[in-house]
């Protein structure tokens, strides 16, 4: 099966959970993920703002609101395939861009750079216990965390872990999966 079909398979699995398993679900990573002692020695976290069928990460940016961290949030460049994070300090400071994700308007926020992102919260549609995601296309966070020296973690429903991924020489592995109903510490 090819990247492509693969994503439009995991997207369907994830279409398919039923709204109340879903939220339970993401509150059990959301937990698991504030209990970590990755995200308790974060000060700037970095983090997508998802959107259905993705795993909500709306709560998350409050909670690090609360905690007084910096929580930072990618903008698309798809001419160079890059990212540029911004400090979010208000969910008015997004638009909705690039593939009707919504991302920080650079006019109402602040660029960070890559190196002060702690704990950076990488998504996508499958994974693998050795670290191997699936992404959207794009090859953007592979890019990135080529030279990224933080620490770069998944979280993820238990749906979305699958056997094996066609692995490419450029991918790059998280180092940690938080799932509803476990902690994965990603080795080959």
């Amino acid at each position: 099966m090819s990247k492509k079909e693969k994503r439009k398979s995991q997207l369907e699995v994830l279409k398919s959970i039923g709204h109340i398993a879903f939220q339970q679900k993401c509150f059990d990573i959301e937990q698991r993920l504030f209990g970590s002692p990755e995200w308790k020695r974060s000060s700037t976290v970095s983090i997508t703002v998802s959107k259905p069928p993705e795993l909500d990460t709306w709560n998350i940016i409050k909670r690090g609101w609360e905690e007084g961290k910096a929580m930072v949030v990618p903008k698309c460049l798809p001419e160079t395939r890059q990212m540029i994070f911004y400090k979010l300090d208000d969910f008015h400071q997004l638009e909705q861009s690039y593939f009707n994700l919504y991302e920080p308007d650079p006019a109402k926020s602040v660029a960070v750079h890559n190196e002060s992102i702690e704990l950076m919260i990488v998504p996508g549609l499958s994974y693998t216990t050795a670290g191997y995601r699936l992404g959207f296309g794009g090859g953007y966070y592979d890019r990135l965390l080529s030279g990224f020296s933080g620490t770069a973690m998944s979280l993820a429903l238990e749906e979305q872990m699958v056997e094996s991924l066609p692995i490419e020489p450029f991918d790059m592995q998280v180092s940690t999966i938080l799932t509803e109903m476990r902690r994965i510490d990603c080795e080959d």
